[in-house]
C-alpha cells in the first residue's frame, strides 16, 4: 500500500506481506534499486513502513522480504519487470493528480 501526501512530496509504503518477516526493505528506482538502502520498521499491527520524500515522478519499486523479491498487490499501478514478475508503480508530486490524487482542486 503506498500513501501519498501531495503536499509535502511525502509517500508512507506499507508492506503488510508478511507479518511475520524479520527483515523488510524498500527497493526501486528511487534507491537505485539497492537492496540494502532502505530498511522498513514493523509496526504494532505487523505491517511494515517506510516514509520518504520524492522530488515528483513516476517510481518503481518492490518490497525485499527476508531476501525475496515480492511486488506490491496493494500499488496504485503495476508494471512487468524485465524479471517475469511486476513492479508496484507510485506517482508524486504534480504527476500525481493526474491519477485521483486530492490536489485540492488543481
Amino acid at each position: 500500500m503506498v500513501m501519498v501526501d501531495v503536499k509535502k512530496d511525502e509517500v508512507v509504503f506499507v508492506c503488510t506481506l508478511s507479518p511475520a518477516a524479520k527483515k523488510v526493505f524498500l527497493v526501486g528506482e528511487f534507491n537505485g534499486w539497492r537492496a540494502d538502502a532502505k530498511r522498513m520498521v514493523k509496526t504494532r499491527d505487523g505491517s511494515f513502513r517506510a516514509r520518504l520524500r520524492l522530488p515528483p515522478g513516476r517510481y518503481e519499486y518492490q518490497f525485499l522480504v527476508d531476501g525475496t523479491w515480492l511486488a506490491d498487490p496493494d500499488a496504485p499501478e503495476q508494471v512487468p519487470n524485465p524479471f517475469g514478475t511486476s513492479n508496484g508503480v507510485v506517482t508524486v508530486g504534480e504527476l500525481a493528480c493526474g491519477v485521483g490524487c486530492d490536489c485540492d482542486g488543481v
